[in-house]
């Protein structure tokens, strides 16, 4: 409800107190319309409180970074495994004059030295997520929140499992489309 997302090539006649985010998507996920996208949009709309340092892993487009960043975070970390979501990520922090947000390539191994994040966002699925939360954790501090999606409802006892075992406790879990996010708190 406060976030309006559009392509570069369209205009907007009323923004409505809105925050417009433009998104070039090429051939990267992220362009706001799936569901697991849409779910974490709406996590992060809540969750940002300014000055809080996030990190988007499997960022695609870097929306979600982009959209932290316009939310007050800082800074902002993007890293994606694939050198064409790097490029687009960069191309879409341009289009909407945000700063402070770096992006690299790289997976969950990159992340050594990193953080601590406040926030930590990955959409991406269900396999990685559960290669990869070891990682994440390891880039969290006593009160920070790892937001996950990119997985079915059918999916949440596994990564719930997976996290536990990781000290982390399950907050909460919403659905679209059958498609889950989850919330966790360090």
């Amino acid at each position: 409800n406060k976030l309006i997302i559009k392509p570069s090539w369209e205009e907007l006649n009323e923004t409505e107190d809105r925050i417009v985010l433009e998104i070039d998507p090429s051939s990267s996920f992220g362009t706001g319309t799936h569901a697991t996208t849409q779910l974490c949009l709406e996590a992060l709309e809540d969750a940002i409180k300014p000055g809080c340092d996030v990190l988007d892993m499997g960022c695609g487009t870097s929306i979600l970074a982009i959209l932290a960043r316009m939310r007050g975070a800082r800074p902002c970390i993007a890293i994606d495994i694939d050198e064409w979501c790097v490029r687009n990520s960069i191309e879409n922090i341009e289009l909407n004059h945000v700063d402070d947000i770096a992006v690299s390539q790289g997976d969950a191994s990159s992340l050594v030295g990193k953080g601590p994040f406040d926030i930590i966002i990955a959409n991406i699925n269900r396999n990685i997520l559960l290669n990869d939360m070891k990682q994440y954790v390891a880039c969290m501090h006593p009160g920070s929140e790892l937001y996950m999606s990119g997985f079915y409802v059918d999916d949440i006892p596994f990564i719930r499992r997976e996290a536990e075992k990781n000290g982390l406790t399950f907050v909460h879990h919403k659905e679209k489309n059958r498609w889950a996010a989850v919330k966790f708190t360090y």
